[in-house]
């Protein structure tokens, strides 16, 4: 875990050139998204490690979001906890919405492997 950790955030490093800044409420949401989704799909498959994989960067991308923001980490925390709880919830439900913002997430995840 600590090396994909370590990757990541090397991925981020090198990814802030040349991607857009997103704000801390899009960061939080994708990463609610994205994890939700990865939770929901398991990792066996090739969509499911994508979607770890998306699910990891979206969440250290919130975090340091909420770091420039000043915000207190366990609130940060917190906020990614709830958009997972309500993502799992949407997506369960087939939302068209969700899947959508969903598709988009993904589509603003660098590669990570």
């Amino acid at each position: 875990m600590f090396i994909a950790v370590v990757t990541a955030l090397a991925v981020l490093g090198q990814a802030a050139p040349t991607t857009r800044l997103v704000s801390y409420d899009e960061a939080v949401r994708c990463a609610g998204l994205t994890q939700a989704a990865s939770e929901l799909e398991g990792g066996e498959s090739r969509y499911g490690r994508t979607l770890y994989d998306a699910a990891l960067y979206w969440s250290l991308a919130a975090m340091q979001a909420a770091t420039a923001a000043g915000r207190d980490p366990t609130l940060a925390e917190n906020d990614q906890t709830r958009a997972r709880v309500d993502s799992v919830k949407r997506l369960s439900a087939g939302e068209g919405e969700a899947r959508a913002v969903l598709q988009r997430c993904r589509q603003k995840t660098p590669r990570l492997g």
